[in-house]
């Protein structure tokens, strides 16, 4: 394994070019992919076997609206008035009526009828039934409810339309995630001392993260996905991505402080914390797919689309970034004098062969960072590997005996 991966990064490194533009074609496959089609997330959440699924079963069977999505029409009249003045109960029992009519409508609900009227007379609520679930309710339904509401907007009458029509079916990146991304920017930054060293982790877990997310919404077209399992795989996807690159980049700074040729460096990085980052990733990935265990059809969706992400990270780190390691060259090396240069010696024991892990050459030998002696090239400056510095004892001659 280490040896692969020692061969793939510097393979990279020196074909960034044709890395970096097979990931941003696959990128545009997928963006052009989800443009094209779209996706289709299930709302639906069932555990079958269980009391209350039977239950819903049955009556999604005799009355499907009693289980579809709803709405709500708010109507509040001005202060000194009540929903009863017949100026208004005209405009709320009209109204209604043509919510009944609105598209993909079942049936609405006179508040007059349902005596869904507060104590003051001021507020009613009239309910709006659709027997479709979520993710089959139309955009455009809910345009047409929203203008019927508003149609009922006279003499200080209020109309407001809620419900859970508005309840989130697809990927919603919210301002906590946002926060989370401008946290790890900073953290990075302090860390590292360059902006260069700070982005490429990020661009990397973004990039994976990405191509991950809009696959998981292309697949929702042929496997029945959960509109949760987004959320799931957005946050173990990003965490994971972030972490996996670091490893590797921190690894490779290391080395670079100690004096090492970028490409060379890359190879071993990609080798020695290329191999924990397999080994974790993989870990991870076994982790998520035992949510399937339990049987529950959307834990397992959960599970397995977090494992794709996590997936995704772990070839992002062992190809992308070693080719973008290549793009930045010796940049990535900690400037001398500068706090991370000071860190990064100590980290690596001031020197790039005590700063690597075992990692066997593509020719089946032991590479220099194998070993805890030091190691020195002066004696065969061409070769690929360095040379030990003190020759091999000789085998000892048998002493000469005198007689007498």
């Amino acid at each position: 394994m280490a040896t692969v991966l020692y061969s793939l990064g510097r393979t990279a490194f020196r074909h960034r070019g044709g890395f970096l533009i097979g990931w941003l074609l696959l990128i545009a496959l997928t963006v052009g992919g989800l443009a094209t089609f779209g996706s289709h997330l299930d709302s639906e959440a069932t555990i079958p076997g269980s009391q209350s699924q039977q239950g819903i079963d049955v009556l999604e069977k005799s009355q499907p609206a009693a289980t579809g999505v709803t709405a709500q029409l708010v109507f509040v009249a001005p202060e000194g008035s009540t929903v009863d003045d017949p100026a208004f109960r005209a405009v709320i029992q009209r109204t209604v009526r043509d919510a009944a009519k609105a598209p993909q409508v079942e049936t609405a609900v006179d508040p007059f009828d349902a005596k869904s009227v507060s104590a003051d007379r001021r507020t009613a609520l009239a309910q709006v039934l659709y027997p479709i679930k979520r993710d089959a309710l139309e955009d455009s339904s809910v345009t047409a409810l929203e203008k019927i509401a508003g149609s009922a907007r006279t003499d200080g009458l209020r109309a407001e339309v809620g419900g859970t029509i508005y309840s989130t079916a697809g990927l919603a990146v919210g301002i906590g995630e946002v926060i989370g991304l401008g946290v790890a920017i900073i953290v990075l930054i302090l860390t590292f001392g360059s902006l260069l060293a700070a982005g490429l982790p990020l661009l990397t877990a973004l990039i994976g993260l990405a191509i991950g997310l809009l696959g998981l919404l292309l697949v929702s077209h042929i496997a029945t996905v959960s509109s949760t399992a987004p959320s799931l795989a957005l946050m173990v996807g990003l965490a994971v991505g972030i972490d996996y690159a670091l490893l590797i980049l921190s690894r490779h700074r290391t080395q670079l402080a100690g004096g090492m040729d970028p490409e060379e460096s890359a190879g071993r990085a990609t080798g020695t914390a290329g191999g924990a980052v397999v080994f974790a990733g993989l870990t991870v990935i076994i982790a998520l797919s035992g949510l399937s265990v339990v049987g529950i059809p959307f834990l397992s969706v959960m599970g397995l689309a977090a494992a794709g992400t996590v997936l995704m990270a772990v070839a992002v780190a062992i190809t992308l970034l070693p080719a973008l390691f290549g793009f930045a060259g010796t940049r990535l090396r900690p400037k001398p004098g500068s706090r991370a240069e000071r860190r990064e010696r100590a980290t690596g024991g001031g020197g790039p062969a005590a700063s690597a892990g075992p990692v066997l050459s593509p020719a089946g030998r032991s590479p220099p960072w194998s070993s805890g002696s030091a190691r020195s090239r002066s004696r065969h400056p061409n070769s690929p590997w360095p040379c030990p510095t003190t020759a091999p004892p000789r085998p000892s001659r048998p002493s000469a005996r005198r007689t007498t």
